[in-house]
C-alpha cells in the first residue's frame, strides 16, 4: 500500500488506526473506499451492540447517540470523497457484450 493511500485512509479513519489491519483489508478488498467503509461499518456495529444511552441517577450519564449519528454521516459522505485509487472520471470500464443464445436443435 503506497503512502498516499495510507494517508487518505488515516484521514478518514483516524491516525491511531492500525496500519497492518488496513494493509490486510486493502489486499482483500482492493479499494481504499471499501476499506474505509468496512472499518466504519464495524465501528457502527460495535456502537449498536452496546446500549446507546445509560444513566445512573445522580452519578453518571453516558450517551453514544451523537457518536452513532456522526459515524452514519461519515459513512454517507464516503461516497462523495475521491480516494487515491479511484479510477479517473473519463476512464471507461470493461466493455460488456451481450449475445442471444439459441438452441442448436429446435425443441418441440
Amino acid at each position: 500500500m503506497d503512502p498516499a493511500l495510507l494517508a487518505w485512509l488515516r484521514a478518514q479513519l483516524g491516525p491511531t488506526t492500525d496500519e497492518q489491519d488496513l494493509a490486510v483489508r486493502y489486499t482483500r478488498l482492493h479499494r481504499a473506499r471499501a476499506v474505509a467503509a468496512e472499518v466504519l461499518a464495524e465501528r457502527r456495529a460495535k456502537l449498536l451492540a452496546d446500549p446507546l444511552r445509560m444513566t445512573v441517577d445522580g452519578v453518571v450519564t453516558i450517551d453514544q447517540t451523537n457518536n452513532l449519528a456522526g459515524l452514519e454521516r461519515q459513512i454517507a459522505a464516503l461516497d462523495d470523497l475521491v480516494a487515491p485509487d479511484d479510477p479517473a472520471p473519463g476512464d471507461a470500464g470493461p466493455d460488456l457484450v451481450t449475445a442471444p443464445l439459441t438452441p442448436v436443435r429446435r425443441t418441440r
